[in-house]
């Protein structure tokens, strides 16, 4: 059957920042098609908080904590799981965060964050994960890439930059890594409702323009990226790869 196709029952997902917001969003939707979730992030009390609310929707869940942005620390937390726990079939990269300012006044060290988190932690984890995926020849890494990664606005252009080299290192995993086995992808969001976005929802001003600006004519809901991850991460998408879906309600389409 056709739903069979998206079926992850017998996978395991880690899935980066995944306490709260998008991360935790698309932890529920791979966990309601099957998979076996590892959670991550630094904040012990917020991941021990949301792996609790999934085991009580009746999810199998476990809990991996280490810093995406140290080299060291990721390969030891993955190579580690592989060996006391068992294979990671699906990779999501969506740990990530914001700094807001105007280009000429950036702090420099905000700028290196965002380049750390953003963009460094997808090659090191992706790294880390991939090196077992090829052992084995096969694995699904999803990279959250975001609307900016092809369009830009006022007081974002740090972060701007960093999605649009999320897409790219999308495309060189798939490059380097399709031929064994693996397939690689970006799912960008466009304008969510998650604690990242949560000053610009209390933006009345800005919370109008984006309706006028948005073929749909609203903020996403977080719910509302599941079915591009699960397919992303299934074998629907077998012959998927360096690719990014935009689920934006039509911003990127339109003028």
């Amino acid at each position: 059957m056709t739903t069979n196709l998206f079926n992850l029952e017998g996978k395991r997902a880690l899935v980066t920042g995944s306490s709260q917001g998008i991360g935790l969003a698309l932890a529920r939707g791979l966990m309601q098609a099957g998979a076996e979730i590892v959670l991550n992030g630094r904040e012990t009390g917020k991941l021990d908080a949301a792996a609790a609310a999934l085991r009580d929707e009746g999810g199998s869940v476990r809990s991996l904590i280490f810093d995406v942005t140290d080299h060291a620390a990721v390969r030891s937390a993955v190579d580690g799981f592989e060996t006391e726990i068992g294979p990671i079939d699906i990779l999501v990269n969506n740990a990530g965060m914001q700094h807001r300012g105007p280009l000429d006044e950036f702090p420099a060290e905000a700028f290196e964050n965002l380049l750390q988190t953003n963009v460094a932690s997808v090659f090191h984890v992706g790294q880390a994960v991939a090196r077992h995926m090829i052992r084995r020849g096969a694995g699904k890494i999803v990279n959250i890439c975001s609307v900016q990664t092809a369009l830009a606005r006022p007081g974002i252009a740090p972060y701007t930059a960093t999605k649009g080299a999320v897409a790219n290192l999308t495309k060189g995993m798939a490059t380097d890594w399709a031929r064994h086995g693996l397939q690689c992808n970006g799912l960008a969001p466009g304008y969510f409702d998650t604690p990242l976005n949560a000053a610009l929802v209390k933006d009345a001003a800005f919370s109008d323009w984006l309706a006028k600006r948005t073929p749909a004519g609203r903020w996403g809901k977080v719910e509302e990226l599941v079915g591009a991850c699960v397919f992303l991460s299934s074998e629907a998408s077998s012959f998927v790869n360096g690719t990014v879906i935009f689920v934006d309600g039509g911003i990127t389409a339109s003028l």
